[in-house]
């Protein structure tokens, strides 16, 4: 049995892991959850709050209530969370302004190597199971062709927006920060979150606040769907979930460039490229609409940084089949 220890500091990595990648628009957290084998652990635990814990606390005790909440599992993973939100708020900028392309080589390598990880899971391999995956490839596909919508600090809208960001988040393959950015919500949330973290002013904190009680809503709700058909309909959830992760790839190709946007001074959407620096793109000034696929020769703005993403792809790549490998090694021993 492995020392406790270690496996709380590897829980709590898991964590960090999904934290940072789910502050990165197109990047899942539920992901990173999956492949690093506490997907269903999760879904359960989250689950498994409901009145009767009120009942247990009173009758049995902490104790017993700590234990049906699965509270050493929370504590550290929701820790590791936290830690990676902060980190990544402040972090992605920077990797955003210096290492843009290798960023987004690496996760496309780590959801490619995912979707392998999963496909190998799914048992009974059939018509259905590929209709499955090509109705989630579908879904994750189109959602990636939408325009994004202008946000707004109301805090109703917070509130569904935190909704919808969570069930996405427990989702492979489909980010919780990329549905915030068809919103127009993520700009927003972010800003918010780094100037509360910042100054601890007060309309930032509720509106954090209003977000996060969205989030909760939805976690409950959603969770207790997915936890059903998994446990009723596994192939199939599968299946789905390997077409989102395939679907999603669209929008995490390494080298894109900015084809029309909308000004927010102006509120006018434009597509004049020669207007555009790295400094406007990387500002708060611009909302991007649509971007279009390019080679590395033609990336505008920033360094195309081929040999590094190469690397970073490799890198994710390896990740998660090393994980796969790991797991099919514990198995057969």
């Amino acid at each position: 049995m492995k020392n406790i220890s270690t496996l709380r500091l590897g829980l709590f990595l898991k964590g960090l892991a999904m934290g940072i990648a789910e502050i990165i628009p197109g990047v899942s957290g539920g992901t990173i959850a999956f492949i690093t084998g506490i997907y269903e652990e999760l879904l359960n635990t989250i689950k498994g709050f409901n009145f009767s814990l009120i009942k247990t606390l009173r009758k049995e005790g902490i104790g017993s209530f700590w234990k049906a909440i699965n509270g050493n599992f929370l504590v550290m993973l929701l820790g590791g969370m936290f830690i990676g939100i902060v980190v990544g708020i402040f972090l992605i900028g920077y990797l955003i302004e210096y290492y843009q392309a290798p960023l987004w080589a690496f996760f496309f390598g780590l959801i490619i190597s995912s979707a392998i990880y999963i496909g190998r899971q799914i048992t009974n391999w059939n018509s259905w199971s590929i209709a499955f995956a090509l109705f989630g490839f579908i879904i994750a596909f189109g959602i990636t062709l939408l325009s994004p919508s202008e946000g707004t600090n109301n805090y109703v809208v917070l509130l569904f927006s935190g909704m919808l960001a969570i069930c996405a988040m427990i989702l492979p393959g489909i980010s919780g920060s990329f549905i915030l950015l068809l919103l127009g919500m993520y700009t927003i949330v972010r800003g918010e979150a780094e100037n509360a973290l910042k100054t601890f002013e007060v309309d930032s904190l509720l509106s954090i606040g209003f977000f996060a009680i969205g989030c909760i809503l939805g976690l409950a709700l959603f969770s207790r769907l997915l936890s059903f058909t998994f446990k009723n309909y596994k192939n199939q959830t599968l299946s789905v979930l390997l077409g989102f992760m395939l679907g999603s790839l669209n929008k995490i190709w390494p080298w894109r460039n900015p084809v029309s946007w909308l000004n927010k001074e102006t509120g006018i959407i434009e597509n004049d490229v020669t207007s555009l620096t790295k400094e406007v793109l990387l500002g708060d000034n611009i909302q991007l609409i649509r971007e279009v696929k390019v080679m590395p020769k033609d990336y505008l703005f920033f360094e195309s940084q081929f040999w590094i993403c190469i690397l970073t792809f490799l890198i994710g790549l390896a990740i998660v089949l090393y994980l796969d490998h790991i797991d099919r090694s514990s198995k057969k021993g």
